[in-house]
């Protein structure tokens, strides 16, 4: 491997925001290990990575799964030998429907991918990143703008990005001595097909249901590169980025 080469996992890579970022951190010089647990999606990225001239591998990988896991950092570790950036962005969200009628399947589902899955992503790229040499690394958690203020029937995808701050915190302070930093990014309304329901409408707190400004998948790329780029004596601990008009600051 080039001694200058700098190597980024993207979880969720095959579509959304996984796939933008992805791409923008290939076009900057990463080269990208694209997991998710389809492998279809994600060689359709790896091959517009390439046709740009860059370098991408795709790997299914269930974050869920503790052998996935452990799996695609082997494969990580045999093919590069070092890992320099984890965009731990894979997650999911339950149905919208009142709280006690919420399954207890429905909100194991979310917890296992959006905090289980990011907590066993993270532990094996702690302990890459801690044995490697030089040794050190970048960690970044895709958050949500839920783990500051929630939307109506939500209660599991709040909970896990509420979470998933708790998760970004302990890593940055456990990860100091060896030189691996850890922030997240709070993101509100990208154009993604996930978010689709905020540009139809969807449910405000007064009952009423209206439609929500959003912005580029790209934007959100562009925010994700440059934590990436920072060196690792610096680090954006958190860092949020929204639709502008979106309802979130104030009274919307």
């Amino acid at each position: 491997m080039p001694p200058d080469l700098r190597v980024a996992l993207v979880t969720g890579a095959g579509s959304g925001i996984g796939k933008a970022s992805a791409i923008a951190l290939a076009a900057n010089g990463f080269a990208l290990v694209l997991a998710g647990r389809r492998l279809g999606p994600l060689q359709a990225v790896e091959e517009e990575i390439a046709r740009a001239g860059e370098s991408a591998f795709s790997n299914a990988c269930d974050v869920t799964c503790e052998p996935d896991v452990l799996q695609l950092f082997q494969v990580v570790r045999d093919r590069f030998g070092r890992l320099d950036l984890l965009f731990n962005n894979a997650g999911t969200g339950a149905p919208a429907v009142a709280l006690e009628e919420l399954s207890l399947e429905d909100w194991s589902r979310v917890v296992a991918t959006n905090l289980t899955g990011a907590f066993l992503c993270t532990r094996a790229a702690f302990a890459m990143m801690k044995e490697q040499r030089p040794m050190g690394g970048r960690i970044i958690n895709n958050g949500s703008i839920a783990a500051h203020s929630p939307r109506p029937q939500s209660i599991a995808y709040t909970a896990t990005k509420h979470a998933l701050t708790g998760l970004t915190k302990a890593t940055s302070l456990d990860g100091r001595r060896y030189s691996i930093a850890c922030g997240q990014i709070d993101i509100g309304n990208a154009a993604t097909t996930l978010a689709q329901r905020q540009a139809d409408g969807i449910e405000q707190p007064d009952g009423s249901v209206r439609p929500e400004p959003t912005m580029a998948v790209e934007d959100v790329a562009k925010a994700v590169v440059f934590m990436a780029n920072l060196g690792l004596e610096a680090n954006v601990q958190f860092m949020t980025v929204m639709a502008t008009a979106m309802p979130f600051i104030g009274r919307g």
